[in-house]
């Protein structure tokens, strides 16, 4: 079975205003199946928004191929581009002086739907699901942000692509019509065996949707594992000790390398139990202190936390490294994890 997206040694170097040289996009490697939810994850200008206007065609990259379904997007374009479906945050992806169903008329012709009835008839049922049918007349740049994004989406998905790039496609969007979309995501995928490339910064989104994810830093990839493994991977003895109760501070002193807070009246103590300590310590230690002591339960990672520390560590080996080695060409991130 072909991959979805093979992505192979893609760099993208722009130049700045004062001439210098910035790697957006170092030495990509990475491959999604057909079929999968894939989340692409990473800080702002960590690379993610131009590797997908690479994918998309939109911006040439410096070395390296992007292939979408086994075709080439620089040396066969047309075809490629046949293969996706794209909403990009930050770009206009829809004519605002046009109204939506004229927008997705447009769209759908441009991206080879041919026949009029099937057409109108995949509008129809975009506008009705986007819950925009009533407003189809309206002018797209009368809409507010969360409006203008579903239509964007219906643009994106009217062609009935194999493939789909979402960039960040609940922003804007309110509570509903955001589940909305992650309802759809999921039907996509699962029910029509579509490919879903998803950036988010909703990191619990991200975790309960994505099959596989890849996180970003400043252009080099720190990791593209299955959803669960990673999860695995960060898996450790962490606890919660929640006892009842405002907590002096002295006394939280008796659970080191643990953080207090604060919750519906208690106190919630929160820390890893190494080797030198146990569970049945735990207890004990809350029993001398004289708490009261409500339980203790283990705490599993998430995916937000995970990213974060990945971040973390690879910004601290960065500066590390850029410090001892200035001038010595690239250098790397130091948290490389991949599978």
């Amino acid at each position: 079975m072909k991959a979805a997206i093979k992505i192979e040694s893609l760099s993208k170097t722009f130049r700045s205003r004062g001439g210098n040289e910035v790697e957006a996009v170092s030495r990509l490697d990475l491959t999604v199946e057909p079929g999968q939810v894939f989340g692409f994850l990473g800080s702002n200008g960590a690379g993610k928004t131009t590797t997908l206007k690479m994918a998309c065609g939109l911006v040439m990259p410096t070395t390296g191929t992007v292939q979408l379904n086994g075709y080439d997007v620089s040396r066969q374009r047309g075809q490629a581009m046949q293969q996706i479906g794209a909403v990009l945050e930050g770009t206009r992806n829809v004519y605002w002086r046009m109204n939506a169903w004229q927008n997705l008329l447009y769209f759908g012709r441009i991206k080879g739907v041919s026949a009029s009835s099937v057409l109108k008839a995949r509008a129809e049922q975009l506008l009705r699901e986007l819950d925009l049918w009533d407003r189809r007349k309206d002018p797209v740049g009368e809409f507010s942000r969360g409006m203008q994004q579903k239509v964007a989406i219906g643009a994106a998905l009217i062609s009935d692509p194999p493939i789909v790039l979402l960039d960040e496609p609940a922003l804007g969007l309110d509570v509903q019509a955001s589940r909305t979309v992650q309802e759809w995501i999921i039907q996509l995928a699962k029910e029509r065996g579509k490919t879903v490339v998803l950036t988010t910064h909703q990191l619990d989104m991200a975790e309960s949707l994505c099959d596989r994810v890849a996180i970003m830093s400043r252009g080099r990839l720190l990791t593209h594992r299955p959803t669960g493994e990673l999860l695995d991977l960060f898996r450790r003895e962490f606890y919660q000790v929640r006892l009842r109760g405002l907590v002096e501070a002295e006394k939280t002193g008796a659970f080191p390398g643990f953080t207090a807070s604060q919750e519906n009246g208690h106190t919630v103590l929160s820390g890893e139990v190494g080797e030198e300590l146990s569970v049945f310590d735990l207890v004990e230690r809350a029993r001398l202190a004289g708490m009261d002591l409500i339980s203790v339960t283990p705490a599993e990672p998430n995916l937000e936390e995970i990213f974060v520390e990945m971040i973390e560590r690879a910004e601290e080996t960065s500066a590390k490294d850029s410090g001892l080695e200035q001038g010595a060409g690239r250098v790397s991130a130091g948290v490389e994890i991949r599978g």
